[in-house]
C-alpha cells in the first residue's frame, strides 16, 4: 500500500465530496469519512432554526490527498467499521436467540403443551423437560402451567430510579463520573455527556453491565432496558437502576423486560404528552406476570446467562473499537497520521 505525502495534495472546493453522484475520481468512502471530520455548527446559516445552507460552505477549500492515499485510509477505517458492525449484528442474533426461548418457554408454554399432548418438548434434553408441568390450568390472567404463580412485575427486581442531577451539579472540566441520562443510554458518553464530582448518595451510583430501564421519554424510541457498558457512572432520573432481589437471576430479570417492550411503549403511549410518555412503579404493580418454579427459571439462567456474558464481552469491544476508530480519523484525514502508523495502533489495541 503505497503512502503519498500530504505537501502533494490540491485544493478542491468543498462540493467536490458531496455530489452522490459523482465524486469527480476521489473516493467515496474517503469522502464519507472527511465529512464526519467538519465542524458543521461552524457553518449554521443564523436562521432561528439552526440549519446548513450549502452556500456557506460550497467554495471552501479543503486539503485532500491523492486517490491511492484515500483508498488506504478509506479501508483502515472501513475494516473498524466492518469489526463493529459484526459485533452490532452478532449481539442482536444473541439477544434474539435468549428471547426466543424465553418466550417459548414462558409466554407460550411450548413445552408444557408439547407434554400435554404426549410429545417431547423440542430444543432441550429430558432432565430439563422434567421440570416442566404437563397441564395448563386457569389463571387471573389466562392460562398458566400448573403450579405456576402470578405476581406483580414490580416484584421481580429492585427498582431504583436516579437523581435529578441540576446545573449546579455538573462540573466544567469534565472532573468527576459521566451523568447517564437517556442519550446516554443509546449512544454511550460522548462530548455532549455532562460531569459530576457531586455524590448524591451510592444508590444513583451504576457499574458496568448494571441493568438500566428507560421508564420515561419517547415511547416507540427511548422506553427500553439496557445493559450498561460504560463503566461507573451517575444516574440521572427517569431510568432505574434494575437490581436482583432474590426473586429471579439477572438474565432473567433482564430478558423478560426486555420482551415486555412493546408492552411498556404501549403504557407511555397511553399517557403520552408533547411526545413523551412514561412508566410508573404503579403501572409496573398492576401488570402481572407469571412466576414459573424456581428449577425452570435457573435452567433458562443457565442458558441466558452466558448469551449476555458474550453480549456483554461484545458491547464492551464495541466501544473500544469506536473510540479507536473515532480517535484515527481526524489524524488520518488531516495527515497528521499515516496509515502504516495507523494501522500499527490497530493493532496494539485489538
Amino acid at each position: 500500500m503505497g503512502v503519498v505525502a500530504f505537501s502533494s495534495v490540491d485544493y478542491w472546493p468543498l462540493n467536490t465530496c458531496l455530489f452522490v453522484t459523482d465524486f469527480l475520481g476521489n473516493n467515496p468512502r474517503f469522502c464519507y469519512y472527511w465529512l464526519q471530520t467538519l465542524e458543521l455548527s461552524r457553518f449554521n446559516s443564523g436562521s432561528a432554526q439552526p440549519s446548513l445552507n450549502r452556500n456557506y460552505i460550497y467554495d471552501l477549500p479543503v486539503q485532500i490527498p491523492e486517490r491511492s492515499e484515500q483508498d488506504a485510509i478509506a479501508e483502515l477505517l472501513d475494516s473498524l467499521d466492518a469489526a463493529i458492525q459484526l459485533r452490532v449484528s452478532t449481539n442482536k442474533t444473541l439477544e434474539a436467540t435468549a428471547r426466543a426461548t424465553f418466550q417459548s418457554w414462558f409466554v407460550d408454554f411450548d413445552p408444557v403443551r408439547a407434554k400435554a399432548e404426549g410429545r417431547e418438548p423440542e430444543g432441550m434434553d429430558a432432565a430439563t423437560a422434567a421440570l416442566f408441568p404437563s397441564e395448563l390450568v386457569e389463571s387471573q390472567i389466562g392460562p398458566l402451567p400448573e403450579d405456576w404463580e402470578v405476581m406483580q412485575l414490580y416484584g421481580i427486581a429492585d427498582f431504583s430510579n436516579g437523581a435529578a442531577y441540576k446545573d449546579i451539579h455538573f462540573s466544567p472540566d469534565n472532573e468527576g463520573l459521566p451523568v447517564i441520562k437517556i442519550a446516554e443510554l443509546k449512544a454511550g458518553v460522548t462530548a455532549n455527556t455532562k460531569f459530576t464530582a457531586t455524590e448524591l448518595g451510592e444508590r444513583y451510583r451504576i457499574e458496568q453491565e448494571e441493568i438500566l430501564f428507560s421508564w420515561s421519554g419517547n415511547p416507540d424510541t427511548s422506553i427500553d432496558t439496557f445493559i450498561w457498558d460504560g463503566g461507573p457512572a451517575w444516574l440521572n432520573q427517569h431510568i432505574f437502576r434494575v437490581r436482583e432481589n432474590g426473586t429471579a437471576p439477572r438474565a432473567w430479570v433482564y430478558i423478560q423486560l426486555k420482551t415486555l417492550r412493546s408492552t411498556f411503549a404501549e403504557i407511555a403511549r397511553d399517557k403520552q404528552t408533547t411526545g413523551l410518555g412514561h412508566v410508573t412503579i404503579g403501572d409496573m404493580k398492576r401488570l402481572m406476570i407469571c412466576k414459573p418454579s424456581g428449577e425452570i427459571v435457573l435452567a433458562f439462567d443457565g442458558i441466558a446467562r452466558p448469551i449476555l456474558e458474550r453480549i456483554a464481552s461484545n458491547q464492551l469491544a464495541i466501544r473500544v473499537l469506536a473510540s479507536i476508530r473515532d480517535t484515527l480519523l481526524p489524524r488520518l484525514i488531516s495527515g497528521k497520521l499515516r496509515v502504516p502508523e495507523a494501522e500499527k495502533l490497530v493493532e496494539a489495541a485489538v
